[in-house]
């Protein structure tokens, strides 16, 4: 008895034959720069799919040229609606490296799949300045918000960006000098591998470059002034570097609520009644691959949150707008829950008990006794850990200075089992 689906079976037998897909890296040399087996494999398609740019570099093929469809993420269902013919897919240099070959893989079997490649725009770079890629930081802005590049922002660094078009250079710039690192060397690298290549360098507080071509990628030498705002790597950032209308887990509170719950790489938070959003942008700010999920009842907070995020690094936070636990719908399970508001509702805890991982860390905090009394319930209930924290800040008394206490923050830990 057959106990495959007809999609499976299609799948099996596909991958038996052997690749039907050709993924070929292609450069600004166009057919001049292909290897023997690339060529073949661009001869022997009867489809062959590509942007418009790669189609004009290769010429004329023996089967039907189609041009990527608009827009762009139905590329994907085109190409896999000819799955067992012989297809030709052509993409920018490396198709692993910020290129369509991650979707691709996630849809076919590697069986069902070749990989002829090139050199990376980032390898060709780093060979025209220099620069060891391993010391490097690298980053896409095609498509992404140019505020990615902001974490990466730090004396001395090295950073490779691929440009979203030829205006990005100049907005690279403009952020450069906005954040007092105008000093920074500041290099357009345009068509690099092609006949047209041209590589031109700047400061970036005396950017004037001009014709500029919109396949350009950007290197980066941070050069950081004495006024320079560098985004620190620990927990606990400065309350200010968040807009917020007061209602704002506090930096101290913060780094040791970050610590509480122990972010791993690629996992994801539910950040509840996030306020600012100051514990999920940290979270995610903690290593590239991490998410949040900012659950937020009050419209202008929620917008709030869209704002901090963008000006912190355009970090990977979903903002769900509405009252928990009913906002909770349909979202993925987290890694790890941070309840900053909203302790005493209904059913709150208890859903986001459910929806968390086993082995998953929810960490809540309270500021008032029915918030810690609701705590201490919970900790009798679960087990876990409840500590209360208390810090005092250093204040003018007059001509003199004083410790003022802040309110005393209850914290509790639990693992779920």
């Amino acid at each position: 008895m057959n106990l495959l689906s007809p999609e499976t079976d299609k799948l099996s037998s596909a991958a038996q034959h052997g690749p039907w897909l050709s993924l070929v890296g292609l450069g600004e040399d166009g057919r001049a720069g292909l290897t023997p087996e690339a060529l073949a494999a661009l001869e022997q398609a009867e489809i062959v799919f590509g942007g418009e740019r790669h189609l004009k570099l290769i010429g004329k093929v023996p089967g039907e040229a189609r041009a990527w469809p608009q827009p762009f993420r139905n590329a994907l269902p085109a190409i896999l609606a000819e799955r067992g013919r012989a297809v030709c897919v052509l993409a920018t240099s490396d198709p692993f490296h910020y290129g369509i070959g991650a979707g691709l893989t996630k849809a076919l079997p590697s069986e069902e799949m070749r990989v002829i490649p090139q050199l990376s725009a980032f390898s060709m770079a780093c060979t025209r300045m220099c620069w060891p890629q391993e010391e490097c930081a690298l980053v896409s802005l095609h498509g992404r918000a140019l505020q990615r590049i902001i974490p990466l922002l730090q004396p001395g660094a090295r950073i490779l960006a691929l440009s979203w078009d030829e205006s990005t250079p100049a907005a690279v710039s403009a952020l450069l000098s906005e954040r007092g690192l105008g000093g920074s060397s500041l290099t357009v690298l345009e068509a690099l591998g092609g006949p047209k290549e041209r590589i031109r360098e700047t400061r970036a507080d005396a950017f004037a470059i001009e014709g500029i071509v919109p396949l350009n990628m950007l290197a980066v030498s941070v050069v950081a002034g004495a006024d320079a705002r560098i985004l620190p790597l620990a927990n606990g950032l400065a309350d200010d570097w968040f807009e917020h209308d007061g209602q704002l887990t506090k930096a101290d509170i913060r780094a040791i609520t970050l610590s509480a719950l122990a972010p791993r790489a690629g996992e994801l938070l539910w950040d509840v009644g996030a306020g600012s959003g100051s514990i999920g942008i940290e979270w995610c700010l903690r290593h590239r691959h991490n998410r949040a999920i900012a659950f937020e009842e009050l419209p202008e907070r929620a917008a709030r949150i869209g704002r901090n995020r963008l000006t912190l690094g355009a970090v990977p936070i979903e903002i769900v707008e509405g009252k928990a636990p009913a906002s909770f719908a349909g979202k993925a399970s987290p890694n790890a829950v941070f309840i900053g508001g909203g302790l005493g509702d209904p059913g709150l805890f208890e859903a986001a008990f459910v929806a968390l991982k086993p082995g998953g860390r929810l960490v809540a905090n309270a500021v008032t006794i029915e918030g810690e009394a609701r705590l201490a319930a919970l900790f009798a209930q679960h087990g876990g850990n409840l500590r209360r924290i208390g810090i005092a800040h250093l204040d003018p008394v007059g001509t003199m200075h004083g410790w003022r206490p802040a309110m005393p923050v209850t914290q509790w830990r639990v693992v779920k089992p």
